[in-house]
């Protein structure tokens, strides 16, 4: 005779373990700015008609929601099927089952592209580091840059018959890759990512780098795919410390005192790897899940803000 199942209330007082989702979902509700950010994109959500109607599912809900979708990498559809599985993940939105509506993955759809057409994720983004600053995290001294490929999927077996026309092909070392780039400007000291920007795959590294300053660097610090006489003359001046990796001449060797600076500048700017490892192995994210730069570039702000708040947890929850 099977066991009669146990209240879900219960159940959970009973528990003795706290799992690692539950842990992580704690975290990060302790440290997103939410009344922030609500207040952002409240006046962009629609609000229940004057004639009535099914009412639209609270803001703070579908936003909880959004998020979870990018710390866990789920498509609508999945994020739907997750909601009814997942108590955790419920527990984070504020949905109780059988009480509450779970957001179908339409609606999901919805809240996302309405993020997207108001450029909500970007000022996300900036409303993230806002928040930040205002706690004292981000010093805005030194600016580490770089920047990462991400893969598209390069199968023809959709409608179109073609692969995303807006990704491009580049090679880098012996491999050759398919998809877009995320370029990236990185505070030095708390390693919170400040600016960002998106590109098409081919687009070599150096072609962006004013965007990726905030202007008030006192250094910068960057790989050999970098260097520029140009932009070291119009930043050295007493007081800056320019951090690009030294190049051996055409057909030499690196002289050992540059291979001493190297390895200095190395050890510094190792932090700016720390944003692309929290969005590629913490939340999964390792390939762009739409087609088009835009709606990409829509989810990396998303996913670099909430990145910030998780590279910082800790200062912030202290």
């Amino acid at each position: 005779m099977p066991k009669q199942p146990a209240l879900p209330g219960f159940r959970d007082a009973m528990k003795k373990k706290v799992t690692r989702r539950e842990q992580f979902l704690a975290e990060m509700d302790g440290v997103v700015p939410w009344t922030r950010l609500l207040a952002l994109i409240a006046p962009h959500y629609p609000k229940a008609g004057p004639k009535g109607g099914r009412p639209p599912m609270a803001l703070e809900t579908m936003l909880r929601v959004y998020f979870l979708q990018n710390w866990y990498a789920l498509s609508d559809p999945m994020t739907e099927e997750t909601l009814y599985d997942s108590e955790a993940m419920r527990r984070f939105a504020g949905i109780e089952l059988g009480d509450d509506r779970i957001p179908d993955e339409t609606t999901i759809l919805n809240f996302r592209h309405l993020l997207e057409r108001h450029g909500l994720t970007e000022a996300i983004f900036a409303e993230v580091n806002v928040h930040l600053a205002d706690k004292g995290i981000t010093l805005r001294s030194g600016t580490l840059v770089d920047a990462t490929i991400i893969d598209a999927p390069s199968s023809t077996k959709d409608k179109a018959g073609a692969r995303d026309p807006e990704m491009s092909s580049t090679k880098k070392g012996n491999d050759w890759y398919f998809g877009m780039k995320a370029h990236i400007g990185v505070d030095a000291g708390s390693g919170v990512t400040h600016s960002l920007e998106t590109s098409t795959a081919k687009l070599h590294d150096s072609q962006v780098w004013d965007e990726l300053l905030h202007g008030e660097e006192t250094s910068v610090w960057a790989d050999k795919g970098y260097v520029s006489a140009e932009r070291e003359a119009e930043f050295k001046a007493p007081g800056k410390v320019w951090g690009v990796l030294r190049k051996a001449p055409r057909g030499g060797r690196l002289h050992p005192v540059d291979a001493r600076i190297n390895r200095l500048i190395t050890m510094v700017r190792a932090k700016v790897e720390h944003p692309f490892r929290v969005i590629k192995r913490q939340f999964g994210y390792v390939k762009t899940r739409y087609r088009g730069l835009a709606k990409n570039r829509a989810q990396l702000f998303t996913l670099f803000a909430l990145g910030n708040l998780f590279l910082v947890r800790r200062r912030l929850l202290a």
